[in-house]
């Protein structure tokens, strides 16, 4: 086929411009065109082979043409008779511009973070062999489609050939929306150019029903423009004033796919129960997790079967939410609510716990493989790792443990003294008056002179029916805040007088005599003032983490839950000379994209500020390679929710996560519950083994241990190292130098991030000239790093969860054996040329500049032949 030839048969796809119409155009096509607009993702509406046919049957109609070029659509076996679709490739530069010219041509683009063509333009057959009518997911959306996400759309066709629900629990940014719509339109028949979902295959007709999808209002959009982009379905919003219209339209048949929020189905999902629905998806299912949830019980009431939940966090805080979900999308498969807490839920708790029987340890480890074996009937789970890590360039999650400042001590140690604290941490001793009676049944159950206490029930003098708990979450907010920034327990302004008057007091009292220090307990205006880092542990360790990220040219999203904090550390940037964006929830939504673009294009942008409520989803910030997560949140999802902003496809670098956390507060506390939440997910879940840290038992008032109950809530840490006794010396137990030994590992680890690099080159040749530094020595060699950055210890997220084995299943898609072997044989053998462990060589090559890794790569070719054989 001529080069000439092959363009004129280009000439002929296109879109004609005039006002004729062809045989082979649709009336669409034949109108003017309007001006190209680009828009990512969008996969072709027909393929190649399909433009082809049209092509053939144009000139067959034709009888001059017929004698002149006959178009035979053969097989791909066979070869044409006149016109052949082939380019020959030569070994020469002229060719291979023709082959890209053809490719150019038959390869659509997409936007800039999703997968290039990865598969043939062939449709991906669903149904069974023989069955009709024919389900196929249309070949312009399977060739877009990665491996692990061919598996997910034919383990939806299962779920729904068999009549039942189940969940698509993949990570966060591995394609679930994806996934989900190329389902349906397998299941809609829908081809890419046909806009009804009356399916004609095999000479049968097939009228299929509406699908509901729930989702969070922020997403709404996101699906409409999802579907539109990869398929034709008809399409309709009930959301917002419209929705008596959008229920006319449902009624007259005229929907294929209705779109609602939570909030909407909560309120009106006694209308919605009204329809019979072909498939209900719920985007986002870990908010069925609740079974007392409005939301919950409305969607109990859907008619069908077909229910299908997505979530990349399957269980957040208990086992119980296994049950609740799953009993959504597949009534009845987990059994009773009962059995499954007597069966499952108490073994695995209790089998966890560090000093369990062997008999209990041994039940567990049964039920654990027994309860996954069931949920993989319902359940499709994948993580990054095991689908798309090889395009990855990885994430490292280091936990640090900042201490507070003097003044933060202080202030801490006086809120723990204060009446209504001091009421729950005794609420169970015998009461003062000579009662047999707890002092929270007699005497303590109200506290008239505490300082929160009378503020909450100021319209009720004789106490709440649930008095004193309602004290629990208003001091542990006082808490949180004197932990990150002592500003933060001042009154805010924009609360009403009343509470800032009760505020201001409040600050007064535990300031006590050092409320000079802080400037009195009304709101600072001093920007100085709040920019300062000296009466703030976690500042004072990011001040010096961001000095050394600047000199590297690294880019870091700073994540904040509260909006005042967030204030603060504005200034700080500011005062810094940092360039910076910043997103909370006051930011209009249609300006959030376009902040998201620009901080990516823009080599200047340096930091963006982040409300994690506001942007913990959504957002593609794969140019930033630096995460700090400010402050702990109880549920560990809305952290890891926050570091896949920038660990997903697309990530321009190695992504590194610090979570800083005020040593000796009750954020301890708070990442030791999540380390016990994220071990028990692991374990019913993925039946993944975990090490046994802790004495407590969720929901068990026998075993609170370190982790449950308001003791330990109110508890002073600011003598222990809690954290670092309980997970990393976990281990050493039993030896004389544990404690010692571990510590100053932990510390000369994390120390390598703050050293500038020409330190820590030097502090590499070093160890290689002596074979390696002592632990010893190496803590010292960090130590007037980390002192002067505020750090008592840290360690990797990654070391203390997941530290076993899980059960793979079967259509788990993994990265290829050898490769992943090479890669990590030749990563050992540069480790041990260098003298360090590959721990050590890691943290090594995020601080040495490119020449230094260049040398160190020459030097190893040089001597790799010496390197015995791994």
């Amino acid at each position: 086929m001529s080069i000439a030839t092959f363009k004129a048969l280009k000439e002929t796809l296109k879109p004609c411009k005039s006002t004729s119409k062809s045989p082979f155009l649709t009336e669409e096509s034949s109108q003017e065109p309007e001006p190209t607009i680009v828009i990512p993702r969008k996969p072709p509406k027909s393929n190649l082979s399909q433009q082809l046919q049209r092509l053939g049957d144009f000139y067959l109609s034709l009888p001059h043409q017929q004698s002149q070029s006959q178009i035979s659509l053969t097989p791909q076996t066979q070869k044409p008779q006149s016109l052949k679709l082939q380019i020959q490739v030569e070994k020469n530069g002229k060719e291979e511009d023709k082959e890209r010219e053809f490719e150019d041509f038959e390869r659509p683009k997409l936007g800039q973070f999703q997968f290039d063509h990865t598969g043939p333009f062939e449709p991906l057959l669903l149904s069974l062999p023989g069955e009709v009518p024919i389900v196929q997911v249309p070949a312009s959306i399977n060739c877009r489609l990665l491996e692990h996400q061919r598996e997910g759309v034919k383990f939806l066709y299962k779920l729904y050939r068999n009549n039942h629900g189940g969940v698509l629990g993949d990570d966060m940014g591995l394609g679930k929306t994806i996934q989900t719509i190329a389902f349906l339109a397998a299941v809609y028949g829908k081809d890419g150019e046909s806009t009804d979902s009356t399916m004609l295959r095999d000479n049968q007709v097939r009228k299929q029903g509406p699908v509901l999808i729930v989702c969070p209002t922020s997403v709404i959009q996101n699906w409409e423009i999802e579907l539109s982009r990869w398929a034709t379905f008809n399409v309709s919003l009930y959301h917002g004033a419209n929705r008596d219209l959008i229920r006319e339209k449902l009624d007259a048949g005229g929907v294929e796919i209705l779109i609602t929020s939570f909030d909407t189905y909560r309120i009106h999902g006694n209308i919605l129960s009204e329809f019979k629905w072909e498939i209900v998806i719920v985007d986002e299912a870990h908010r069925l997790k609740n079974e007392k949830s409005k939301l919950y019980e409305a969607c109990l009431e859907i008619k069908t079967q077909k229910r299908i939940g997505l979530t990349g966090t399957i269980m957040q805080n208990k086992i119980m939410e296994l049950f609740n979900l799953f009993d959504w999308v597949a009534p009845g498969s987990l059994g009773t609510r009962e059995h499954f807490r007597e069966f499952y839920d108490e073994p695995l708790k209790h089998g966890q716990r560090a000093t369990a029987p062997e008999r209990f340890v041994r039940v567990a480890d049964e039920r654990k493989g027994h309860l996954v074996a069931v949920l993989g009937k319902y359940m499709l789970r994948r993580t990054k790792e095991e689908t798309i890590g090889h395009l990855m360039l990885g994430k490292e999650d280091n936990v640090v443990f900042c201490a507070m400042s003097e003044l933060q001590k202080r202030v801490y140690k006086r809120m723990l003294q204060i009446p209504d604290i001091q009421c729950l941490i005794n609420k169970d001793l015998p009461c003062s008056c000579g009662s047999p009676l707890r002092q929270v049944e007699c005497c303590k159950r109200i506290v008239p002179d505490g300082i929160i206490w009378p503020y909450l029930h100021r319209d009720n003098p004789e106490g709440c029916d649930s008095c004193p708990f309602c004290l629990v979450l208003p001091c542990l907010v006082k808490l949180q805040q004197i932990s990150n920034h002592l500003e933060l327990i001042k009154p805010n302004p924009r609360d009403e007088p009343d509470k800032q008057r009760k505020d201001a007091e409040f600050a007064s009292a535990v300031f006590g005599p050092d409320i000079d220090l802080v400037g009195g307990n009304a709101q600072t205006e001093s920007f100085m003032g709040l920019s300062d880092v000296k009466h703030c542990g976690k500042m004072r360790a990011l001040e010096k983490l961001m000095c050394s990220w600047a000199s590297r040219g690294d880019k870091l999203l700073l994540f904040s839950y509260s909006v005042r904090m967030l204030d603060i550390l504005e200034k700080f940037v500011i005062r810094k000379g940092y360039s910076f964006s910043r997103l909370d929830g006051s930011t209009p939504t249609n300006l959030r994209q376009s902040m998201v673009d620009d901080f990516n294009s823009s080599p200047s942008k340096q930091v963006f500020l982040i409300s994690t409520r506001a942007g913990g989803l959504g957002l593609n910030l794969v140019s930033a390679n630096r995460v700090v997560i400010f402050d702990p949140n109880w549920n560990p999802a809305y952290d890891l929710q926050a570091q896949d902003r920038s660990f997903r496809f697309g990530q321009k670098r190695h992504v590194v996560v610090f979570r800083l956390l005020a040593a000796g507060s009750f954020e301890e506390l708070v990442y030791s519950r999540q380390v016990y939440k994220q071990q028990l997910s692991n374990i019913a879940v993925s039946g993944k083994m975990e090490k046994r840290y802790f004495e407590g038992v969720q929901d068990s008032k026998h075993f609170q241990g370190e982790l449950f109950g308001i003791a330990n809530l109110f508890r002073d840490l600011s003598d222990k190292l809690f954290t670092s006794e309980i997970i990393e010396l976990h281990e050493k137990q039993g030896k004389d130098d544990g404690h010692s030994s571990v510590t100053k590992q932990a510390l000369a680890e994390i120390g390598s991030y703050f050293l500038p690099q020409k330190q820590v080159g030097a502090a590499i040749l070093s160890g290689r000239e002596t074979n390696r530094l002592r632990d010893d020595d190496c803590a010292a060699a960090h130590k007037p790093v980390l002192e002067d950055s505020g750090i008592l210890y840290a360690h990797r997220n990654e070391d203390i969860i997941n530290l076993g084995p899980g059960m793979r299943k079967k259509n788990a898609v993994s990265i290829p054996q050898n490769v992943k072997d090479r890669k990590k044989t030749q990563y050992s053998r540069l480790a041990q040329f260098m003298g360090m462990d590959e721990i050590d060589f890691s943290k090594w090559i995020l601080s040495a500049s490119p020449l230094e890794r260049e040398n160190v790569l020459q030097k190893f070719k040089k001597r790799k032949n010496k390197l015995p054989d791994g």
